[in-house]
């Protein structure tokens, strides 16, 4: 149909007043100092803006491939999501893998396995000088506060710690309304002393003794150092800091909260040892622990030794990897400064057995552990469970969208956006949560099985093979032109 000439005249003064922004823009864009692109480039230079912005998802949906993605690949990312989902797991057509690298890591199985085990798989955390022992998961929800994640992640991932009987750390950021949804908590405290600091920022005891008498604090983690970023403390942007926040921190709403990079209440080995005690007593001999990332080892052989001199023990240790990270970081820390968790996982171990105290504590392998097998793995290294961070976050919807520090996450997971936040719906999500962990234990029995043991104490690293021991088998009982072929 024709159009008539009034509309014709419209659709011309339209033309015109686009025509007029754009110029507008452009000598906006050629006046302005500050971006050289848009002053060389004017209004063509906003595309380059434009295709920055989502370079995260051109990335992810039309160029990483199934093993590819970083920090975590499709393939990972889809048995989180269809375990939560409760949906079927398995994978056609073979590994996607290239298993002939010398960095691939496999599980030695027996001719003689045996059926997944009915009972449940736990570990009892508590050494002799414990009055409260715990009896622990060996898969549980990692540090992540509130304010990192929004209410509605919290609520979820501990409505669903509560169904499924595994414990949800706190983060540093305190206790919150939403952890206290009745799932058992693991209360860690930072640099920061959030929940349990006095007016200028020190520990408060008096304050702590209150907050760990509660029912549902199982377990007391001091935070030395986590493996985004050793050696830096914890940062929680301004636009996250809101008034409900504040309170629950005891800080100034609206601020960017830097956590101091070391603690003040300890400033040794013997005087770290002594703050165990301390929080043992005032928590009435709940199990205690500390979290740390290993760098200089020297320094964790001086814990053990004085943990030998004091005759004081923690109830367990965490071992976070330079390759774990929820939140923000600086580059340079989260990239390039850490211990990865393989060689700090079997240095902490061998280190606690040299002076024959490994007996006395439990080890927690933190970092990356999201499938059945990487559990599996960090526990035939010498850990006697797992946390996991990342991989109760994609329970939650998480699409690795790479936006965790700026208040934009677009499944309301990591963010203190209500228009954001009310996307995540608690009920559903706390059942995912529930049915990720279910599902994972339920992989790892079955793995278990594989290997011909019944429990996870029964895992040694004997029961590993990494690919450059391939290819040293090859050589030592294959033709040449074999292990050529290997090599």
């Amino acid at each position: 149909m024709w159009l008539n000439d009034f509309d014709s005249f419209r659709i011309g003064y339209l033309i015109l007043f686009i025509l007029f922004l754009i110029a507008c823009v452009g000598v906006w864009d050629a006046s302005q100092k500050k971006h050289a692109i848009l002053r060389n480039f004017p209004v063509v230079g906003h595309f380059r803006y434009f295709l920055e912005s989502i370079s995260p998802e051109i990335q992810q949906y039309f160029i990483e491939s199934n093993t590819s993605g970083r920090p975590f690949s499709r393939n990972l990312r889809a048995l989180v999501y269809r375990r939560a989902k409760n949906v079927n797991d398995t994978h056609p057509f073979g590994t996607q893998r290239d298993i002939n690298e010398e960095d691939y890591v496999a599980l030695r199985h027996s001719i003689y396995a045996k059926s997944p085990r009915e009972e449940d798989l736990r570990v009892i955390v508590g050494g002799a000088d414990c009055r409260q022992p715990y009896s622990a998961s060996i898969f549980n929800i990692s540090a992540m506060s509130f304010g990192s994640l929004s209410g509605n992640a919290v609520m979820a991932l501990n409505k669903g710690a509560k169904k499924g009987k595994f414990f949800h750390n706190t983060g540093e950021g305190g206790i919150s309304p939403h952890h206290r949804q009745g799932g058992d908590l693991c209360w860690q405290i930072g640099t920061g002393y959030f929940g349990c600091r006095d007016g200028h920022g020190f520990f408060d005891g008096e304050k702590f003794r209150e907050k760990a008498s509660w029912p549902e604090v199982k377990m007391i983690e001091i935070k030395i150092s986590q493996g985004a970023k050793p050696g830096h403390g914890g940062v929680l942007p301004g636009v996250k800091n809101t008034a409900e926040i504040a309170e629950i921190r005891g800080v100034v709403p609206g601020t960017t909260i830097l956590s101091p990079p070391a603690h003040s209440a300890f400033s040794n080995t013997h005087q770290l040892v002594l703050f165990v005690k301390r929080l043992r007593e005032l928590s009435d001999g709940k199990p205690i622990g500390f979290k740390l990332c290993i760098g200089k080892t020297e320094e964790f052989e001086a814990i053990c030794k004085a943990m030998v001199s004091e005759g004081i023990y923690p109830d367990f240790i965490t071992i976070d990897g330079a390759e774990g990270g929820t939140g923000a970081a600086p580059l340079e820390f989260s990239d390039s400064v850490g211990l990865p968790l393989e060689p700090a996982l079997i240095f902490a171990r061998l280190t606690l057995e040299k002076y024959d105290i490994k007996n006395r504590i439990k080890l927690i392998a933190s970092g990356k552990a999201i499938s059945a097998f990487a559990i599996v793995k960090n526990l035939a290294l010498g850990a006697d469970m797992c946390n996991s961070a990342r991989g109760f976050m994609f329970s939650l919807g998480c699409i690795q969208a790479l936006r965790c520090n700026t208040n934009a996450c677009p499944t309301g997971v990591a963010t203190q956006d209500k228009h954001l936040e009310k996307g995540l719906v608690v009920t559903d999500k706390s059942e995912r949560v529930y049915n990720f962990h279910k599902n994972t234990v339920h992989a790892v029995k079955e793995l278990l099985g594989a290997t011909g043991h019944e429990h996870t104490s029964q895992l040694t690293v004997r029961d590993l093979v990494r690919g450059d021991e391939m290819v040293d088998f090859a050589n030592r009982f294959f033709p040449d032109s074999v292990a050529h072929h290997l090599d």
